[in-house]
């Protein structure tokens, strides 16, 4: 009897090394990187009027990356309080812009300008209204150290609360490959989901792209007349992005108080007042209006075009309407015209696309 039970405890023994083992096993396997390649998705005649989205060598779009972007995106943790994220300032509902004038910091201190939109931002060369970031990674790269957004005083603190939130290491680990948090792969990750926040679903590209002449009114198309011809706005708001990308001076200011792109530039006294021209795509809801948010309403800003331009202001860009005269430009039906087809850039799916919104 006794051998009988030394020879069970032995067998047991046996039995339970081998499931120790076979648990050590699974724990120290390590999981896979295998990121899975993502297309960027839009509409087939994009593609006559832009190239491909350009998309970095060293950071190119996966579904693991894009994710990670979108939850730091809404990620309050970068921010030295804990309290906003890059979605406070660009807001989906307001095309990823910010409804304020002025964007406030985490202790409420105010910026001097307002938070441009994200839209399209991937065929864009240079970020920020003045032009001082030459990439989306750069861009993101900006807030989170700067004393009046974010605040932090470097990235340390930043990194070590990511990495202390037990969700983050995995998911760098499945974009990126490491269980290491480090600022080049946040801000790509970032960079990864600004690249998606794509519109071109707008009445607009249904009827002046596509063709569909029932989507808009009588007044709509005499303000795509007007925008085209006697308002000369696609001078600057171009094609398919309706924006050329450009530094221009539209004439705000006879006497510039923020340089704009002159700030930037060495001082270089030709690029004072300018600032980057803005898409028009989803303008109605990215009120207010200009690089510090001086105008509320679309009509404000219709009418500085139509009568408020300071034509001695430094380096007046020659595409601004009323460049060459003076007076009125439009007649009052011209400007309601305009109004309403300014409406139909509205893109409702960009808005609520469910793909952009806080994942938490």
């Amino acid at each position: 009897m006794m051998k009988r039970k030394s020879r069970n405890n032995r067998f047991s023994i046996a039995m339970l090394c081998l499931l120790l083992a076979a648990c050590q096993k699974e724990d120290d396997q390590q999981p896979i990187y295998d990121p899975t390649a993502l297309q960027v998705d839009y509409p087939q005649w994009i593609r006559i009027y832009l190239d491909e989205i350009p998309i970095p060598a060293d950071n190119p779009l996966t579904e693991e990356g894009v994710a990670l972007g979108r939850m730091l995106f809404y990620e309050k943790n970068l921010s030295a309080d804990g309290t906003q994220s890059c979605a406070t300032c660009h807001r989906q509902e307001n095309a990823f812009s910010d409804p304020e004038r002025f964007s406030k910091g985490i202790d409420g201190s105010l910026g001097t300008r307002n938070a441009m939109a994200i839209i399209n931002l991937g065929w864009s060369e240079k970020m920020f209204w003045d032009g001082r970031r030459n990439t989306l990674e750069e861009q993101a790269h900006d807030p989170v150290v700067n004393p009046i957004e974010m605040k932090n005083k470097n990235w340390v603190g930043v990194l070590q609360r990511l990495q202390n939130d037990s969700k983050y290491p995995k998911l760098f680990f499945e974009a990126f490959g490491t269980f290491q948090i480090d600022s080049t792969h946040v801000t790509k990750a970032i960079a990864q989901f600004e690249r998606t926040l794509i519109s071109f679903n707008s009445r607009f590209d249904h009827y002046y792209f596509e063709g569909d002449t029932t989507v808009f009114n009588e007044q709509e198309k005499r303000g795509l007349e007007v925008f085209l011809h006697s308002g000369e706005c696609n001078h600057c708001h171009s094609d398919a992005l309706l924006t050329d990308n450009f530094f221009r001076n539209n004439g705000l200011d006879e006497a510039p108080t923020d340089l704009g792109m002159g700030s930037i530039t060495n001082g270089s006294a030709t690029d004072n007042g300018k600032f980057k021209v803005t898409t028009l795509r989803n303008i109605a809801q990215t009120a207010p209006y200009m690089h510090d948010g001086r105008f509320a309403t679309l009509e404000e800003t219709v009418e500085h075009y139509n009568s408020g331009i300071k034509m001695n202001s430094p380096n007046i860009d020659e595409s601004v309407p009323l460049a060459d005269g003076g007076g009125d430009l439009l007649t009052a039906e011209q400007k309601a015209d305009l109004l309403a087809f300014l409406q139909t850039l509205t893109d409702e799916s960009f808005l609520n696309n469910p793909n952009f919104s806080d994942p938490n």
